[in-house]
């Protein structure tokens, strides 16, 4: 069966026309949705409801506008964007607290042997404490500087400068 006759009969809604274009293109277009969520399980769930949408509006797409693939593929990557610049997709990608973090390192024996831990604990020597609030909001908890001056109730520029020297203490830290 020829593309053209397989993608009128997707937009008919013929379920063997899906299946084989699901076939077709699924691997591609989970392929072009990893790339920009970096992660398989979220990309697979993306990818299965850009053919539910495409499936649902089929009528829209038009050959005269451009290969049924691009089609596709542009909504998959729209489906993608969104759930990256989605709330619940930033608030997934949060790691642990510092302090969860710090802890469980002190609570090891001799972290320069554990093979995920060597030369951890010479980079957290002597933060201060308002390093491990900045430290812990910007890269731990993923927020902006500007969420993180809102939280701490300071000026922005305070947070940069305070993540500026905080980096420099961790840099000094490596050096040692």
């Amino acid at each position: 069966m020829e593309l053209e006759e397989l993608v009128e009969k997707f937009r008919m809604k013929d379920a063997k026309a899906f299946e084989k274009l699901y076939s077709m293109y699924a691997d591609n277009i989970c392929g072009v949705i990893f790339n920009i969520v970096k992660n398989t399980d979220i990309a697979q769930e993306i990818c299965q409801d850009v053919f539910v949408k495409a499936w649902n509006n089929s009528e829209s797409y038009n050959i005269s506008k451009g290969r049924f693939f691009t089609w596709m593929l542009n909504i998959a990557r729209n489906a993608a964007i969104d759930e990256v610049r989605s709330k619940s997709h930033k608030n997934s990608k949060q790691n642990l607290s510092s302090d969860f973090f710090v802890h469980i390192l002190e609570d090891k024996n001799d972290l320069n042997t554990q093979v995920d831990t060597i030369g951890i604990k010479s980079l957290l020597t002597n933060l201060k404490e308002k390093c491990v609030q900045i430290i812990d909001l910007l890269y731990f908890k993923g927020y902006t500087q500007k969420e993180a001056a809102e939280e701490l109730e300071i000026p922005i520029g305070t947070v940069k400068t305070r993540n500026r020297s905080c980096i420099a203490q961790i840099r000094g830290n490596i050096a040692i």
